[in-house]
């Protein structure tokens, strides 16, 4: 069996930590012969070193962008260097605060740290994280890997995230770059946060049909585990699809099994629900 599993939320809680039982059904499964993927919105330099020593079998990460199946990259598409220089002066012009998300490393402009913690309490705290826990939270807390005063023109970003000054900010970007990915995080509706803009024509469900078919796997053989919406193709693209308990309304409803939170061993339930481990 191949399975495909989200980060945030499902590997790590909301707190940022990995759960024992976590770790130990992933080296399970790789024991018991099966396969065990990372597929994430993250780029790959977003990925802290403990979740590398877990051991897994490949990534797809930038929302599909990037697919690698042990250490042989299949796929990478990324913004061209024109596309990225549109979209930062756009930002520039917006006075939007962003980072750029590359697999070399996450790029920020200048004043992102300061400007985005706040945001990130606020996403941190919807995720069931109270005030006196965050009172503190630096950005660095939620997005690992930032590097400050680099160069922001580049040709090796999968795409580029930037602080909402308001709704119509995500709206304009939709419309300004209508021939690329435009999507949001970090909430719902227009309480989101973040937007986003990357490579179009491309999603979590794409890049794994790019696996399979390099290894010659049928989709018979998938399940896919994750938390958000952003998950929901990819869980309905592989043949079983796995909620979190603690995870949103939207994907809970699709999905062919919920387990139990992402802090209460619901990874290790789902497999073990499966017979797996």
């Amino acid at each position: 069996m191949i399975i495909f599993t989200d980060i945030d939320g499902t590997i790590y809680d909301y707190e940022g930590k990995i759960p024992e039982s976590t770790v130990t059904a992933i080296r399970q499964l790789r024991n018991n012969g099966h396969k065990v993927y990372l597929v994430t919105g993250r780029s790959k330099a977003e990925n802290k070193k403990e979740l590398w020593d877990i051991g897994f079998d490949g990534i797809i990460c930038g929302n599909g962008s990037y697919v690698e199946d042990n250490g042989e990259v299949l796929m990478h598409k990324c913004l061209s260097k024109k596309e990225c220089k549109d979209i930062v002066d756009w930002c520039i012009s917006r006075d939007l605060e962003f980072y750029e998300e590359s697999n070399n490393g996450l790029f920020a402009s200048k004043g992102f740290c300061k400007k985005a913690a706040g945001a990130l309490r606020i996403y941190m705290k919807g995720k069931g994280l109270d005030d006196e826990s965050l009172k503190d939270l630096k950005t660095e807390d939620v997005i690992h890997g930032m590097i400050e005063n680099a160069e922001l023109y580049r040709d090796d970003l999968n795409k580029i995230s930037f602080l909402l000054n308001s709704y119509d900010d995500y709206l304009e970007a939709k419309n300004k770059f209508s021939d690329l990915s435009v999507g949001t995080w970090g909430g719902v509706g227009e309480t989101v946060l973040f937007g986003d803009v990357g490579v179009a024509n491309i999603d979590k469900a794409t890049a794994i049909e790019v696996l399979l078919k390099h290894q010659n796997v049928n989709r018979k053989d998938t399940i896919a585990i994750g938390d958000a919406t952003i998950d929901i193709p990819m869980l309905e693209y592989c043949n079983v699809g796995i909620a979190m308990g603690s995870g949103g309304e939207q994907i809970k409803a699709m999905a062919d099994y919920v387990t139990d939170d992402v802090a209460k061993d619901g990874f290790d339930k789902a497999f073990r629900h499966f017979g797996l481990i």
